[in-house]
């Protein structure tokens, strides 16, 4: 963000928002965690910019809960004992990055255009759905990152996984349902030509990147969208990002000249 000329503010005394559990547990409980912090940014007069699909869907859902529902409001607002009117926005960073900063000034900054790279986009189902709540384009086939993708000189393929749920949220209780789940999207992935899987949500990069069977298949790695991004601008030290990745990306990348 600050090579793109975005200035971020971190919010005083900010709190969890309760992904992925406050839903399942309390509902009330699941509107007062991300509201509170909307609330902190409301003081400040500032937008919020959320980069996990997650914790972008509770804030969503928080914002267009007590928009409908006054009473209900109300009692939000009492229970983090600070005013809220909802007269900010969340948005997802990838939202930000691609049209506010936009394709002319990201093709600018590109130094080392990710040429040959074959990659498909994978947005997950939070970033998504429900597209009523979350207001984040075709909830069946949403195209803002491959287009970032392309700005960046890779080379974008059209799969059938693109807005499939991972399991995330059950990687660590049902890693039977989180393998199937997966190994579909890396079936499908591989379908495409595609040499690896671009997220926007780091839930789901870890998962993706922590829970493919190398014992029946070729490994994928798996990058969230800023990587490459920084990758292409050139930024440095991009080299010591890549090893906190379970699957390494090197070889695939010292293959095409990118590192």
């Amino acid at each position: 963000c600050d090579a793109l000329g975005v200035e971020l503010e971190e919010l005083p005394d900010w709190s969890c928002c309760g992904a992925s559990s406050a839903h399942c547990t309390d509902f009330k409980l699941s509107l007062s965690l991300p509201a509170r912090n909307l609330a902190i940014a409301e003081t400040r007069g500032l937008d919020v910019a959320v980069g996990c699909a997650a914790c972008f869907l509770r804030f969503k859902t928080a914002a267009y809960e007590l928009r409908r529902d006054e009473k209900l409001k109300q009692e939000i607002v009492e229970a983090v004992g600070m005013p809220y009117q909802g007269t900010y926005r969340t948005r997802h960073l990838l939202d930000i990055i691609c049209n506010d900063i936009g394709e002319t000034a990201i093709r600018e900054k590109v130094r080392k255009p990710l040429a040959d790279l074959k990659v498909v986009s994978y947005y997950g189902c939070l970033l998504v759905r429900p597209p009523k709540v979350t207001e984040f384009g075709n909830p069946e086939n949403p195209v803002l990152m491959d287009g970032l993708m392309e700005w960046l000189g890779a080379a974008p393929r059209d799969w059938a996984g693109k807005v499939d749920c991972c399991g995330g949220s059950l990687a660590l209780t049902r890693t039977d349902i989180v393998y199937k789940l997966v190994g579909d999207r890396m079936t499908y992935a591989r379908r495409s030509g595609a040499a690896c899987i671009v997220t926007a949500c780091p839930l789901c990069q870890a998962n993706l990147d922590t829970r493919q069977e190398s014992a029946t298949h070729d490994v994928m790695p798996i990058f969230y969208f800023t990587e490459l991004l920084g990758l292409a601008m050139g930024l440095p030290d991009t080299d010591t990002w890549f090893k906190k990745h379970i699957i390494s990306p090197s070889e695939l990348l010292k293959s095409l000249g990118l590192l």
